[in-house]
């Protein structure tokens, strides 16, 4: 699905853009693509059962899965990264922030593969980001985001569209608006006061669209939502 010019959703089960198993809407999560001159970078890439629907929803939108030259993780949970072993094995050069990082190449309960019934098949990082970077990526511009809560690496991405739309990857930050305001309480590092530190800060945050881990693109005001997620959680959790 194109969202806009050389950016496009490619993997997410609640989307009906891919699909893992009957009656499971939250296998796989949202994968996005960035196109570049230079390659394309990928945000999440989905439980890894669901790699080869992805690669035929590419095909459709004429982008190689060859030129995938990077993977950006915004957290370890199974549905988010569980295909990240099939990439690195493609040479694709896989970032995320150390907790991340940390958990997926143990491929312990962080990664939730309980959860799911499935074993995480655990893979390397190549490049561990930071809070604050401005990774430049194919020429593109792509800053760090540190959001932790619904786990400890969770991790947001920003970056400028060639149209000037400020776009940021949100991952599982912010709750789908078909199911509750925040991400899933379950993860064995869930922690309510970091997460709401998160959300102070992500509020903060103006962009021209927010693309989550699951359900809807947020097309207009993602930063009211945003608010009204860290006004929820201030009246639930403290």
């Amino acid at each position: 699905m194109q969202i806009l010019k050389g950016l496009y959703q490619v993997g997410g089960d609640i989307n009906g853009i891919t699909f893992d198993q009957p009656g499971a809407l939250w296998n796989d999560g949202n994968s996005y693509i960035l196109k570049t001159p230079a390659g394309l970078i990928m945000f999440d890439c989905g439980c890894g059962d669901t790699m080869e629907q992805i690669f035929e929803n590419m095909r459709y939108w004429d982008l190689s899965p060859d030129e995938i030259k990077y993977c950006l993780l915004t957290h370890p949970h199974f549905d988010h990264a569980g295909g990240a072993y099939l990439l690195k094995k493609r040479g694709v050069k896989l970032l995320a922030i150390a907790e991340t990082a940390e958990a997926v190449a143990s491929g312990d309960e962080r990664c939730c593969g309980y959860l799911y019934h499935k074993t995480f098949q655990p893979v390397t990082i190549d490049q561990v980001v930071q809070d604050n970077d401005e990774l430049n990526l194919s020429g593109t511009k792509i800053t760090v985001m540190h959001l932790p809560g619904h786990s400890q690496g969770c991790t947001a991405y920003s970056f400028m569209t060639p149209d000037q739309k400020h776009v940021v990857v949100s991952g599982d930050v912010i709750g789908t608006l078909l199911k509750g305001d925040f991400g899933w309480s379950g993860s064995i590092d869930f922690d309510k006061k970091s997460y709401i530190a998160s959300l102070q800060k992500f509020a903060k945050v103006d962009m021209d669209m927010m693309l989550p881990g699951h359900g809807m693109i947020y097309f207009r005001k993602p930063r009211y939502r945003v608010e009204e997620v860290l006004n929820a959680a201030l009246m639930e959790w403290r």
